[in-house]
């Protein structure tokens, strides 16, 4: 397999997603990830944003220079002469992505400027930096307007670039606009012109920069410019995930990047940035590793027939097989092999008939609720055994940390428990832990609303669990979100020990 090289820009042009703002802490945490994750080099700022973005490159380029990565880490800047040259020194940055103009429209309209006048700026910025030590990329900016409506300016503009001591040229579909035969067509007009390392930055206006992309590799391109999850401006950049592995599987283009930290960066960035990604993403969203029909889970169970190369293990994730209407017997038996536990073919009947009614009545089934469910079946009565939350009560007032006091049953024993939190749910599952000290981890905390914009909405918390290094799922609903949670979370009490009851006895 040849090898191709992966720049990530999450942290320069994907924080031109509106709303994300990363703190340098957070681009510190990011930039470290991607670098063990094997991504060639990262993207991390631009020039005078702000004072933090001067804190966060000056973070990052400690944490580089102490890992021998300072070179993996590049910043962009423009065509200003000295400053952003000095910008980039100050702050400890050895690599300039250098901003040029790729399209005579705007060069002529934003900078006023003719080709020749932009190649003469251009070259001041470039030798001032090598001069202080640094090594220049050059983006051309809207080349792929440039080289359908002015190439002689591109071509031009490129034949200079390649007389100065730059390492690599960038072009970029900056709006998004090419199809994939014209970046197959274009990127190869420019790698058969010139001697020169070319990359290809994609933009996905048109849901086409991972095409547009693989289609720059196959034309010479050595290196692809990708955000994690797809974040960018307007609809985004070439998505790593899709990107690595459609690269590798279908066109034979191997890279550094580690698979099976994939989906560990999806997570993370979406947590830090706010943006989750599409349920459905290929490779990294959570219904991507999920089999929704029950005769594919049948396939699966009889010789894995509607399994493909996008094994989810392969990225982090973990196969799973739905519990909704269209589940079927093997659908159950899969989620009961995965939970440990055996039962008969009437009981796995009378299970699957639960969850038909259930999905029914469009309430979302967790392969958590196959516990519960057996144990209605089993005909194990809630009031004999298990945790019950009979009463609670709440003291919230300024300036003083919530309190919870709880009324349970547990195992036909009352018990009272309080605890104090930063929020009314930390109290509560404080109060719990005084109890049960060995409680699982909470690790996400999700909320829905159904019936959006009226009075009564309801709203649906899914709250994901780690115990013994195992992740599960459970979820409530309810009008108010503290009393969902709250449910949510007796409900991960129940589900653990009725999981210990039922694999001690099989």
């Amino acid at each position: 397999m040849k090898t191709i090289e992966v720049m990530d820009t999450t942290l320069r042009d994907g924080e031109q997603t509106p709303g994300v703002n990363y703190t340098p802490e957070e681009k510190l945490v990011i930039a470290e990830a991607l670098l063990r994750a094997g991504v060639d080099a990262v993207e991390v700022a631009s020039v005078g944003i702000s004072d933090g973005e001067a804190e966060a490159v000056r973070r990052i380029m400690e944490w580089a220079h102490s890992h021998d990565a300072a070179e993996q880490i590049e910043i962009l800047g423009f065509v200003d002469n000295k400053r952003s040259v000095d910008w980039i020194v100050e702050n400890g940055g050895r690599v300039l992505n250098l901003l040029t103009k790729g399209s005579e429209h705007h060069c002529k309209v934003q900078l006023k400027k003719s080709v020749e006048g932009h190649l003469q700026d251009i070259e001041k910025t470039v030798r001032y930096a090598v001069s202080k030590g640094l090594k220049v990329n050059v983006y051309l900016e809207d080349w792929s307007q440039g080289i359908q409506n002015s190439e002689p300016y591109v071509m031009t503009l490129t034949s200079g670039l390649t007389k100065l001591p730059i390492e690599r040229v960038m072009l970029c579909d900056t709006l998004g606009v090419l199809s994939p035969e014209q970046s197959e067509q274009y990127v190869r007009r420019m790698t058969e012109s010139f001697d020169a390392r070319f990359d290809f930055h994609g933009h996905n206006d048109y849901g086409l920069a991972v095409p547009n992309s693989i289609a720059a590799i196959r034309s010479g391109a050595g290196r692809i410019h990708v955000t994690t999850n797809g974040l960018g401006e307007r609809a985004g950049n070439t998505t790593l995930s899709t990107l690595v592995v459609a690269a590798r599987d279908l066109y034979g283009f191997q890279t550094h990047v580690k698979e099976q930290s994939l989906a560990m960066l999806s997570d993370l960035v979406a947590g830090i940035s706010g943006v989750d990604y599409a349920a459905n993403s290929p490779v990294i969203g959570y219904m991507s590793s999920i089999q929704g029909c029950g005769v594919h889970a049948d396939g699966d169970n009889k010789g894995g027939l509607y399994q493909n190369r996008l094994d989810p293990a392969r990225f982090g994730r973990k196969r799973t097989y739905d519990l909704g209407k269209t589940a079927g017997m093997a659908s159950i038996q899969q989620n009961c092999k995965q939970l440990g536990i055996e039962i008969t073919p009437e009981q796995q009947r009378a299970l699957l008939a639960k969850v038909k009614e259930l999905g029914d009545q469009k309430v979302t089934v967790t392969q958590a609720d196959i516990i519960l469910l057996l144990h209605e079946i089993l005909s194990a009565k809630e009031k004999e055994s298990g945790v019950r939350l009979l009463d609670y009560q709440f003291t919230l007032k300024k300036g003083t940390q919530p309190k919870a006091t709880l009324d349970l049953c547990v195992n036909d024993q009352r018990l009272t428990a309080t605890g104090v939190g930063d929020g009314q749910f930390d109290a509560f599952m404080n109060a719990m832990r005084s109890i049960r000290p060995d409680m699982p981890e909470l690790v996400n905390y999700h909320i829905g609303i159904s019936r959006k914009g009226t009075s009564g909405a309801l709203t649906e918390v899914t709250i994901t669990w780690s115990k013994d290094g195992s992740l599960f799922t459970t979820r409530a609903v309810n009008p108010d979100q503290l009393v969902a949670a709250m449910n949510a979370a007796i409900r991960m009490l129940n589900y653990v020990e009725l999981r210990r009851q039922l694999t001690q006895t099989v």
